[in-house]
């Protein structure tokens, strides 16, 4: 897996945790610290994540390579 992979998953857990924090405890984990919603730091955080999902997403569509099945890793 390429380090933008792992990046984009790490930011995709990272938000999929701050959506569970809002809807089982209603905090917003990343506005909590980072100052509200509104501020610089918490939307750029929300733009990353949302970047990671869209780059997750081409995740569904790569093909595996005979360099995969070569080293018996998927």
């Amino acid at each position: 897996m390429k380090i933008i992979d792992r990046i984009a998953l790490a930011l995709v857990i990272i938000g999929g945790l701050n959506w569970g924090g809002i809807g089982i405890f209603g905090l917003d984990i990343v506005a909590a610290l980072f100052g509200g919603s509104a501020s610089v730091l918490s939307r750029l955080v929300y733009i990353l994540v949302c970047i990671s999902a869209i780059w997750c997403i081409t995740l569904f569509f790569r093909e595996e390579t005979n360099e995969h099945h070569a080293r018996g890793t998927v």
